[in-house]
């Protein structure tokens, strides 16, 4: 199955970035690595010329980079995926772990803190325009990228499952905003047999594959992001079985725009920025 290199909710995604004053709501704890950051995010550039309001300007899979004021030895951002989003009310959520300097300072913020940020960044998931049937699959941190693609699946009308793996049942932080969203739980697996399937998802993703060809019903587009490992084998079975499949790649940034050239991903048509050329990209053009 084909699909063009950019749809046009791809092409939406080219738009201006702006500058975004972020207030800490809440900052809480899900496990003793990964937290859930609500911030409600004002505009912060240039108040003369009209900017779109971050929450309503973000489409699924783009990401924002975050400065870090508290920690004044670094003065790099950070960049953040955006796990969900209201538009009402202009706020945002981030899914994120705490694996270096820069996000265990950002475990210790509290409501009120403020940083800044720049976005939206990237190019989003593209969703075919004749898509009937989904697969979404997230291995650990990597189901919060996904979450509003989820919704937005949804909302079309689109036959959409959900696998997600983690290494165990409080690493799952997002299953339950995944249920909540049709009341369809999603299949899981845990590496060490604490909720679902023992071992990796990656069983689940082949069955559910080879389910919906049995039925009549195959997918037609897929999705993945989370480790590299799981990224390739999962995404080669879908193209395998001629699923249209997008994966979210995540690479160390510094600039975050496109500039520094420290986020490449090899292409079968090159080296390409993982911060503007993707981070979605054809799981096809991957070379792994």
């Amino acid at each position: 199955m084909t699909q063009k290199s950019e749809c046009a909710s791809c092409a939406s995604d080219r738009i201006k970035l702006s500058d975004y004053h972020a207030h800490v709501l809440r900052n809480d704890r899900a496990t003793d690595a990964l937290f859930i950051m609500e911030l409600e995010v004002d505009v912060l550039d240039n108040p003369v010329q009209a900017k779109p309001e971050l929450a309503s300007a973000l489409r699924p899979g783009q990401f924002v980079h975050m400065s870090i004021p508290t920690l004044s030895s670094h003065i790099l951002r950070r960049p953040f995926s955006i796990y969900a989003a209201n538009a009402s009310t202009n706020r945002v959520e981030i899914l994120y772990q705490k694996v270096g300097e820069g996000t265990a300072e950002m475990t210790r913020w509290q409501p009120g803190q403020v940083c800044d940020m720049i976005g939206p960044i990237g190019r989003g998931w593209c969703v075919p325009e004749k898509a009937t049937h989904a697969l979404v699959v997230g291995g650990g941190v990597g189901a919060a990228p996904l979450f509003m693609l989820y919704e937005q699946l949804v909302e079309r009308g689109i036959d959409t499952d959900v696998v997600l793996g983690a290494a165990t049942k409080g690493a799952l932080v997002c299953h339950d905003r995944y249920a909540g969203v049709c009341g369809c739980a999603p299949l899981c697996s845990t590496d060490d047999g604490t909720f679902g399937r023992e071992g990796f998802c990656t069983s689940l993703v082949e069955e559910a594959i080879a389910a919906s060809i049995e039925a009549g019903n195959p997918y037609d587009y897929g999705v993945v992001c989370g480790p590299e490992p799981l990224m390739r084998t999962t995404s080669r079975m879908m193209i395998d079985a001629g699923i249209t499949c997008e994966v979210s790649m995540e690479k160390r940034m510094a600039c975050g725009v496109g500039a520094c050239l420290s986020c490449v991903v090899d292409t079968v048509q090159g080296k390409k920025r993982a911060c503007v050329d993707g981070p979605v990209f054809d799981a096809r053009e991957v070379v792994w």
